[in-house]
């Protein structure tokens, strides 16, 4: 499996009701349905991640800011302004392709093969 291979994965994405804006999200920061943000199970807080709907085509940018989701089968849970920006707000689940740009945590002084290599089991064991 090549490098690209295992920081791209295709999995379900449902977005977050509208009660939970103005929470706070298990990085401490406060979800903002407006925001480009997501919850992922496993990949580090401040990850940036292209989110493409394959039914359509359209792709977003997120940042990962929370944990989840719990349903099985669901891979990702986007903000309600990323659902909006992938056209699967009337329908409220989407299959989706992921593709991690820039991992959180990660700095230019080497931690961030350590972080690919930490990404790439993860992604593995979860699909």
């Amino acid at each position: 499996m090549t490098q690209a291979q295992a920081l791209t994965t295709e999995g379900m994405a449902s977005y977050y009701g509208d009660r939970f804006n103005g929470r706070r999200t298990a990085s401490g920061e406060r979800f903002d349905q407006s925001e480009l943000t997501a919850a992922h199970r496993t990949l580090e807080f401040g990850t940036r991640v292209l989110v493409t709907n394959k039914v359509n085509g359209r792709s977003v940018e997120v940042t990962i800011n929370d944990r989840g989701p719990y349903v099985h089968g669901r891979s990702i849970d986007l903000s309600k302004e990323a659902a909006r920006e992938l056209g699967m707000l009337g329908r409220g689940v989407a299959p989706v392709e992921l593709r991690v740009l820039e991992f959180g945590g990660s700095d230019a002084s080497g931690s961030k093969d350590l972080a690919v290599a930490q990404a790439q089991r993860l992604l593995i064991d979860l699909f």
